[in-house]
């Protein structure tokens, strides 16, 4: 279906964030896509790293439809043991203790900025308000989240924003803004919509370091690159760091819209009954989905190839584009114009994301073949 141009807004229902879509998708299968007219593409989108199992997953679709024929929906009210399986399953990945589930990114981040001063608060540090992030940062679009994301277009309109939200100019720079006045600092293992620019781990240690010496705490924003998307179910581990708040989405659910937070047992006792809530977070047909997810990707022979065919995208895409960066099966490259590149890979069957007006971004499900690669690199160069 062709979307109409700026002639037809007045007879399109949806408001204008993201123009005018001219290309409808019905129906998927693995790594392939279809539209209203039968044309295949081979999505290297996956929904922006959300469907790491591929589109129609067997698995995923029986646990869906298996719980839509039980139960969908209780609240937070009521016990869960598919719930507190799904937290358990989490919590022996991340070795932190505890999990509260939301319904997407950049609600996981909110509640963790609020979990985070929240804990100084109860500490008795009411001036320990402080939130740092990290230049070229993406967190999400809610006051908080946007607050602590490095885009000044995405501000526009929206201020004044929250207070007290710190980012400096370089990443070296953010080491001298931890203070006594920090409550956390958030960061990315990989900067994913700020261009699949990986930081440095020795830095990012140095970070943990300053903010555990003063007494503040280590965010890390996983929503993009956790679930096996570098290669190990969070990427935080190849960084070698010890975060006291973890944040999660995207891929967790395969498309069922899901996100969680996980933290110490310190650090999540301040939220305390009725501190914070949700009334979708936690639904069961998330849980459903998402604990056929975990325990797929989570398999050590699923994240051992995830690796090698990362390392074999990265190779390739070397060879034909420029400033090619990432980790595992998210990459990215520049080109003159980012915008302009999707449409024509989207010509050549291709789904592509731009991450800056330069950047384009290789997210494919993670059940991608060398062959596919091939055929992708084919089609695009």
């Amino acid at each position: 279906m062709n979307i109409p141009g700026t002639d037809g807004f007045e007879t399109y229902p949806l408001m204008n964030n993201y123009g005018y879509p001219e290309l409808e998708l019905i129906r998927g299968e693995g790594l392939s896509v279809y539209d209203d007219s039968g044309r295949e593409y081979l999505d290297f989108t996956a929904g922006i790293a959300v469907c790491n199992l591929g589109h129609a997953h067997a698995g995923v679709t029986e646990a869906v439809v298996r719980q839509a024929g039980t139960l969908i929906h209780t609240s937070n009210l009521f016990r869960s043991s598919l719930r507190e399986d799904l937290a358990r399953r989490l919590l022996k990945l991340s070795e932190l203790d505890k999990v509260f589930f939301c319904n997407s990114g950049t609600e996981a981040n909110e509640a963790a900025l609020k979990l985070a001063r929240r804990h100084a608060w109860s500490q008795g540090e009411q001036t320990r308000t402080k939130l740092l992030s990290l230049p070229n940062s993406f967190h999400g679009r809610t006051y908080g989240a946007l607050s602590v994301t490095d885009k000044p277009a995405y501000h526009e309109g929206f201020t004044p924003l929250l207070p007290d939200c710190v980012c400096p100019q370089s990443v070296e720079a953010v080491l001298d803004a931890i203070d006594q006045e920090t409550a956390a600092c958030v960061v990315e293992v990989i900067q994913g919509e700020g261009g699949v620019r990986p930081v440095d781990a020795d830095l990012l240690q140095a970070i943990e370091q300053r903010l555990h010496d003063v007494g503040a705490l280590l965010i890390v924003d996983e929503i993009q690159t956790g679930v096996g998307r570098t290669g190990t179910f969070f990427a935080y581990e190849q960084a070698g760091l010890h975060p006291d708040i973890v944040t999660m989405a995207k891929g967790l659910a395969n498309g069922i819209p899901i996100g969680a937070v996980l933290a110490t047992a310190t650090v999540a006792e301040a939220f305390s009954p009725g501190s914070h809530g949700t009334t979708f977070g936690g639904n069961l047909l998330a849980m459903a989905a998402a604990t056929v997810v975990i325990d797929t990707v989570s398999q050590p022979e699923f994240l051992k190839r995830v690796r090698e065919v990362g390392e074999y995208f990265g190779q390739q895409l070397t060879t034909v584009a420029k400033d090619v960066s990432g980790c595992g099966l998210m990459w990215g490259m520049t080109v003159e114009n980012a915008g302009e590149y999707v449409r024509q890979a989207r010509d050549k069957g291709v789904l592509l994301t731009a991450a800056g007006g330069q950047r384009v971004r290789f997210v494919p499900p993670l059940i991608v073949s060398e062959r596919d690669i091939d055929t992708v690199l084919a089609r695009l160069f």
